[in-house]
């Protein structure tokens, strides 16, 4: 059921974030693991923040809180969540204030950048169950990338979001 991942690049990939958080639940293990190996050979800052190991009856919030908890403690920093919709980690990450997660389950890529540029996104929550562990890895360079945009509407609403 689980793939063997190597790493796709091991040169540095630009990150708008100075840390990134990894959490995922059973049904995001196996896309989790590959993204960290990515983003390690990348050379960015990341910290796993579980599961560490493979448990079929494991729930998510129990992982996706504290990586929400850690962006909000540490602004500059962002979180990529994985679970099989993304919904339900969006949803748990999204009650935390001034987190702001963005679902990607596949489709454009210019998705992840909207809601890095608009909306200034700082967690990505992947659906392990829609998208490959390219297509995953492909949406996390650009989410880290995109710089989130200065327009005065843009930071206007992000401000309304905030609240």
């Amino acid at each position: 059921m689980y793939q063997r991942s190597t790493v796709m690049s091991s040169a540095p990939v630009p990150s708008v974030f100075t840390r990134v958080f990894l959490a995922s639940d059973h049904a995001g293990f196996e896309r989790k693991s590959f993204i960290l190996k990515q983003l390690t050979a990348a050379q960015i800052d990341v910290v796993d923040l579980g599961p560490l190991t493979y448990d079929p009856a494991d729930d998510y919030p129990r992982t996706v809180r504290p990586a929400a908890l850690r962006v909000q403690a540490e602004p500059q920093t962002c979180a990529i969540i994985i679970g099989k919709s993304g919904q339900g980690e969006a949803m748990v990450a999204n009650r935390v204030p001034h987190v702001r997660a963005a679902v990607y389950a596949g489709g454009g890529l210019e998705l992840v950048d909207l809601a890095r540029a608009h909306n200034d996104a700082n967690v990505l929550s992947l659906g392990a169950g829609f998208v490959t562990n390219e297509e995953g890895w492909d949406a996390v360079q650009r989410f880290i990338a995109t710089p989130a945009s200065t327009d005065e509407r843009h930071v206007r609403r992000r401000a309304q979001i905030d609240g």
